[in-house]
């Protein structure tokens, strides 16, 4: 293209190179368009390279989150998430509050180490399943549909789809012949109604169940969820000196306030939905009822033996699983002395501890060894398939997340050195006289509300280096506003757009935007009391919040070096003006 530009337009041309002013190479090519074009592209990648003009931006938060994605692909290769979700299921009982809880409970704990996205993927067709042997999926009587038309004719202009029924599996079970010929009383439709809107909310409540508790699940580990990460990594580029903030400290902080958030949820959406129901908890049961709970219970059932037996495979993940996070959290725990003071500081890293562990998988049998061929030379040397495969890891590991937490570290780096998030932390003149718990409330409730309209790593990018400066300027420890904002990204319940996991919910058509809205709201309210309380009880004495600490008196001498050098440049632009 470049020399195209020039007007070469011979298919022989000279291209003359100059390294470093010591030698002229000349090199004759045919340049016809394409080759050209593959040939400038890898010039200018290889001048890259070698003068690292642009340095990649890979740090070892990075290899951490990408140990979580190989650990969570090994996961689904064999289905163990499956075998765990309708085990859990099995447990906990098939009346529609315990199953919106055993949904909940699974898809959070699968979330803490999978992402939002998967987990949510995942749960969905199993809840779907369920809800289908509760209520058919066929249509009812033609009466039913009439007086449904006015809420038909809505939902079929957003393209969303009627909830099936109880009553459409009665429909499509019971004989046709007897039911055109059985009269309906003006009772019997008004119970019908009663029914329908009841298992309607059951649907709802099941849906909406699962995308909220994979953003509350994720939360709980540092590689959960993006912003987490994203958090550890601006921590080390901030506050280089800060090592508080590590896989087991987090997760001592983070999952007792997400056991609770969750069972606050759940109570919220069980009453909302009709899972629990205040006024009748000595109401019988209909038969219809117990019929439908009854056919859940077989379906679960059937589905888990069409798993078939634990294989060997299964085992070794979830041992590996295991020790994934054992060794996680019992790197530096902090309250006692871990395994990593074994080993000289710094030495090793939650990075470090994450890739190791996922390194096995790819040379670990999936099958169970045999050592015959120990003691017989004329055994057949057979090659065994490893439990994860580097294509499969390519295939499934999105990469472009990687890159997005590169790009976020390297935008939080050029806001620290240009002396932007300094600025603009020393135009919110107002929350300086702000106390510090009632800061906390209105950081998370703002960040809060913008996370419904942008997504969670771009508002957490954009946030942070103005958090850390404001603590610095109310000397107050950082990770007091550091850490509310980072886990306010991922209360995002109110609308479809706030986060994938509410879009794939939203996308089964039986949603409606009102209905994460009113659901939502309070969800998000419960988040921010939540998160408050959790910051000025337990919090303080994991993450030492009491005091200004010194790592950031460190940061704050070299900032107020950088102050007055951006102060006069803004004052000579606006001369100029």
């Amino acid at each position: 293209w470049a020399l195209g530009a020039l007007g070469f337009r011979q298919p022989w041309a000279a291209l003359h190179l100059d390294f470093s002013g010591t030698t002229d190479v000349v090199f004759p090519l045919c340049f016809v368009l394409q080759e050209g074009r593959c040939l400038y592209v890898i010039l200018l990648m290889a001048l890259y390279w070698c003068t690292e003009a642009l340095p990649l931006y890979f740090l070892d938060t990075n290899f951490l989150f990408l140990s979580g994605l190989i650990m969570a692909s090994a996961i689904e290769e064999w289905n163990l998430h499956r075998r765990i979700a309708l085990r859990v299921l099995m447990c906990v009982g098939v009346q529609p509050a315990r199953l919106i809880l055993g949904m909940m409970l699974t898809t959070s704990f699968l979330s803490m180490w999978l992402s939002n996205t998967a987990s949510t993927a995942m749960m969905l067709p199993i809840a779907n399943a369920i809800l289908k042997s509760l209520f058919g999926e066929k249509d009812t009587s033609k009466d039913m549909s009439r007086e449904n038309e006015e809420t038909q004719a809505p939902l079929q202009q957003n393209k969303l789809y009627t909830v099936p029924t109880e009553m459409q599996f009665l429909a499509s079970t019971e004989d046709k012949d007897l039911a055109d010929e059985k009269e309906i009383t003006s009772d019997t439709l008004s119970d019908l109604k009663k029914e329908e809107e009841y298992k309607t909310n059951i649907w709802k409540g099941f849906l909406i169940s699962i995308p909220y508790a994979a953003s509350i699940g994720g939360t709980a580990t540092l590689t959960g969820t993006a912003p987490n990460l994203i958090l550890l990594g601006q921590l080390k580029s901030y506050f280089p000196e800060c090592d508080v903030v590590n896989f087991g400290s987090w997760f001592m902080f983070a999952f007792p306030l997400m056991l609770i958030f969750l069972l606050m949820g759940w109570l919220w959406i069980s009453i909302l939905y009709g899972g629990i129901n205040l006024r009748g908890w000595r109401t019988k049961k209909s038969n219809l009822r117990v019929d439908a709970e009854a056919r859940a219970r077989e379906v679960i059932k059937e589905d888990y033996q069409k798993l078939g037996p634990t294989k060997f495979a299964e085992q070794a993940i979830f041992f590996l699983f295991c020790m994934f996070a054992i060794m996680l959290f019992s790197r530096d725990p902090k309250f006692i002395p871990g395994w990593a003071s074994l080993f000289a500081p710094g030495f090793i890293s939650d990075a470090v501890t994450g890739i190791t562990i996922v390194i096995i998988l790819f040379f670990f049998p999936s099958q169970k060894p045999s050592l015959r061929w120990w003691f017989d030379f004329k055994a057949p040397n057979t090659e065994t398939q490893p439990l994860l495969t580097w294509r499969k890891a390519q295939e499934t590991v999105p990469w472009n997340i990687i890159l997005l937490l590169g790009g976020g570290f390297a935008m939080a780096k050029g806001c620290e050195e240009s002396g932007l998030s300094v600025w603009i932390g020393g135009r919110l003149h107002p929350l300086e006289g702000v106390p510090p718990p009632v800061a906390v409330i209105l950081i998370t409730i703002v960040i809060a509300l913008f996370t419904e309209f942008a997504s969670n790593t771009a508002t957490i990018i954009i946030f942070l280096p103005v958090l850390a400066e404001l603590a610095i300027r109310l000397k107050v420890n950082p990770l007091y506003l550091m850490i509310p904002g980072t886990i306010g990204c991922s209360y995002a319940f109110m609308l479809p757009v706030s986060t994938p996991p509410n879009s794939i919910a939203f996308s089964s058509g039986h949603l409606m935007v009102k209905d994460m809205v009113r659901t939502g709201l309070l969800m998000n309210l419960m988040g921010v009391l939540l998160l408050s309380l959790a910051m000025n009880t337990w919090a303080k004495s994991i993450f030492q919040l009491g005091t200004f600490p010194a790592w950031a008196n460190i940061h704050a001498e070299n900032t107020t070096s950088i102050l007055p050098a951006v102060e006069n440049v803004t004052l000579s632009a606006l001369n100029k003006i």
